[in-house]
């Protein structure tokens, strides 16, 4: 017995139906796809760029950090370079107040000399003095 092919103007019109709205379907899917990829396209660019952005990030905080270290180092050597300023003015002043003691110590050797001398010739004078005293005295 072979089955027996019923065949309707009905199942006629239905079948080529069936496949247009499978193709539908099948386009409908692909459109999906295409889109799902692209949204994933998009979301990786997108990560990318944030990647890229927080790498530039950390370059700009690493440039600070070199920059916040040169301006401390810059510091230091200011402080350092005021503290050697410093002693220098104070050596200066020592350097100064010693020659001002030396300069003393010379004014006063110089009014000691002065006094001898005005002692030796009062002296000398005082001499003279008995010499001719003593020559008047001499018949």
């Amino acid at each position: 017995m072979q089955p027996q092919i019923l065949t309707t103007e009905g199942d006629l019109i239905a079948a080529p139906i069936a496949l247009i709205q499978q193709q539908q379907q099948q386009q409908q899917q692909q459109q999906q796809q295409q889109q799902q990829q692209q949204l994933l396209q998009q979301q990786q660019l997108k990560q990318q760029q944030q990647h890229h952005q927080q790498q530039q990030q950390i370059h700009m905080q690493q440039q600070q950090m070199m920059l916040q270290q040169q301006q401390q180092h810059e510091q230091q050597q200011l402080r350092q370079l005021h503290i050697q300023q410093q002693q220098q003015q104070q050596q200066q002043q020592q350097q100064q107040q010693q020659r001002q003691m030396l300069h003393m110590q010379q004014q006063q050797q110089q009014q000691q000399q002065q006094r001898q001398q005005q002692h030796r010739q009062q002296q000398r004078h005082q001499q003279q003095q008995q010499r001719h005293q003593q020559q008047q005295q001499q018949p």
